[in-house]
């Protein structure tokens, strides 16, 4: 046996995980895309340690200030240090943003795994109910729900959730088709094992990387909608530090102090970039092909 017929018969005998991840590190988009991200992430968390101001605090006497030494992106028109802003929001921005996007997919892959393995008259009504959801622009059923519940993080939750279930639901759905007819899902049914836990052990490890291809594409759309929202209003609290709601707030001065609405933009087109890239280079190691799959 050769070298190269070594490496392989032992890829194929290697945990699906361990594939996965040999998988995933050939692919230099995705190892980029994860490293931009991974970056914000480590930037969020230690925010505290990398600057010394607190990005609530104002001062009136040192509003509107450009670039220097003392506040390396300058201050806002209430005098708040822009680059402890820009830090802090990434903790707002991330927390939210995954916590939604665990909701979305999570409901939509529990959903569209059970329409596949259950099909029929399941499957037609929540196809219906899903279509009439669709059919309501993404922005305008966010502002439905944040106007009717409130603004918060766990109502932003709900909202992003309402608009990004159905989409998850229709990609995990076609993925799972493709998985039901199987032989060992047959097996299942003939066993009489239950719905729970045929998509437990016999669908959902065969549809993981579509799902995690859909989190990272999810999760960008995800950030850009919430930062929507705050830039509309209907986001995050002032004075909360929030990537959309720093450009909002510093617009009128954009002439005056640019850095205060460019840095936010900066930092949430980055993530964004990295969110994409990680998607892309995932579906490509991976084989997931996102036009077949509506991705």
């Amino acid at each position: 046996m050769t070298t190269v017929d070594t490496v392989r018969a032992a890829d194929a005998t290697a945990p699906r995980a361990t594939r996965a991840w040999r998988t995933l590190r050939s692919s230099r988009t995705a190892v980029v895309g994860l490293a931009i991200v991974a970056l914000h992430i480590v930037i969020a968390l230690l925010a505290p340690l990398l600057t010394s101001y607190d990005p609530i605090a104002g001062n009136a006497s040192q509003a509107l200030l450009g670039p220097g030494a003392d506040h390396w992106a300058g201050t806002d028109q209430y005098g708040r240090d822009v680059l402890a802003r820009v830090l802090y929001g990434g903790r707002y921005a991330l927390g939210v943003s995954v916590a939604a996007t665990v909701v979305s997919v999570a409901l939509g892959t529990v959903i569209g795994c059970a329409t596949a393995l259950r099909g029929g008259w399941f499957d037609d009504l929540i196809g219906r109910v899903l279509d009439a959801v669709l059919a309501v622009p993404a922005v305008l059923a966010l502002l439905v729900v944040v106007t009717a519940l409130g603004t918060g993080p766990a109502v932003i939750v709900l909202a992003v959730a309402v608009v990004f279930v159905p989409q998850v639901v229709r990609v995990v759905r076609g993925a799972a088709l493709a998985v039901v007819p199987a032989d060992y899902v047959t097996a299942a049914r003939a066993r009489g094992e239950g719905t729970w836990s045929i998509l437990r052990r016999e669908v959902l490890p065969n549809i993981v990387d579509v799902v995690c291809v859909e989190f990272a594409m999810r999760a960008s759309w995800v950030v850009l909608l919430i930062s929507s929202l705050s830039f509309l209003g209907f986001g995050a609290d002032p004075p909360t530090p929030d990537w959309g709601l720093m450009v909002a707030e510093n617009r009128t001065a954009i002439t005056v102090v640019p850095m205060a609405s460019v840095a936010p933009i900066i930092a949430l087109a980055t993530l964004v970039i990295g969110l994409n890239l990680a998607a892309d280079g995932l579906s490509k190691a991976w084989g997931v092909d996102r036009i077949r799959e509506g991705l």
